[in-house]
């Protein structure tokens, strides 16, 4: 098994390029699925408050035998907890019965109930009290990270958003790299259609491998951490070998031009979207 590669987060944190997602995988299938993951060479699981299966993630660690140190877990503060987030990690801690948090990421802004840079400094507070190594976001607009970043002086290392070849999000990827912020990627393959468009299947003829690992690899070629989610094993260990074949700059930029301003498979634009 092939050790997937880390890049260096802004604060300094370690973290492989690659994670897995985790909604919706819940209850005993949802611990065999993480298990198995954990089994073929995923070392970050991306968890939440709200998918329900915080308790699933730590329960597959164990059944997977992979010590916990070699895990990154990350998981997210919902929109009820902004005014309590570190008192929200602290029950996360004790549903996951872990000591520590790899990372934390507040799930959505929720403008209009204007509680996010609050939230925010509920984290910085649960970073510094040692709860958790690595804070970021999910779904914040540029606009979002400039006031939580002036209000505290703190930048988050991650901003985890929508992104796939429909939705490349090109603009707030630059205002994350331009603040020193990676970009994850919620929903990297997107749906269907996606796999089927032809810069993909062209690419994958190219390189003999599958639509969705060129659609993975395009994440990688454009700085994004792609976090996949899938319970089917032999998926998840084709969705992890990547790192055999590069995309040329022509296939990279035939990907990405299948994006267009009605891209979002979701519809969830943080300048509105409520979170509870």
């Amino acid at each position: 098994m092939a050790e997937t590669p880390t890049r260096v987060l802004g604060d300094g944190t370690s973290v492989p390029v690659l994670g897995f997602g985790t909604y919706p995988l819940r209850g005993d299938d949802g611990v065999r699925a993480i298990a198995s993951a954990l089994e073929v060479g995923y070392r970050l699981i991306d968890t939440a408050v709200n998918y329900r299966n915080e308790r699933e993630v730590t329960e597959a660690i164990r059944v997977s035998g992979v010590d916990r140190g070699d895990v990154f877990v990350q998981t997210k503060v919902p929109g009820r907890d902004h005014e309590n987030a570190r008192t929200s990690i602290e029950t996360s801690l004790q549903v996951m019965d872990l000591e520590y948090l790899d990372s934390v990421l507040i799930h959505w802004p929720n403008p209009s109930q204007g509680h996010y840079v609050k939230a925010w400094q509920g984290l910085v507070d649960a970073r510094e009290a040692g709860l958790v190594r690595s804070i970021g976001v999910s779904n914040f607009t540029p606009a979002h990270l400039d006031e939580i970043i002036e209000a505290t002086g703190v930048t988050p290392a991650s901003n985890q958003v929508e992104m796939h070849p429909a939705f490349p999000q090109a603009d707030q990827r630059a205002a994350d790299a331009e603040r020193g912020i990676t970009t994850q990627a919620w929903s990297p393959i997107g749906r269907g259609e996606i796999l089927d468009a032809e810069p993909v299947v062209a690419a994958a003829r190219a390189h003999d491998v599958t639509p969705a690992q060129v659609v993975l690899r395009w994440h990688l070629h454009l700085g994004s951490l792609p976090l996949p989610k899938s319970g089917d094993p032999e998926r998840q260990r084709t969705n992890l070998e990547i790192f055999g074949f590069d995309l040329s700059e022509a296939e990279t930029e035939a990907i990405t031009a299948l994006g267009r301003p009605d891209g979002r498979l979701f519809d969830a634009d943080p300048t509105y979207h409520v979170e509870m």
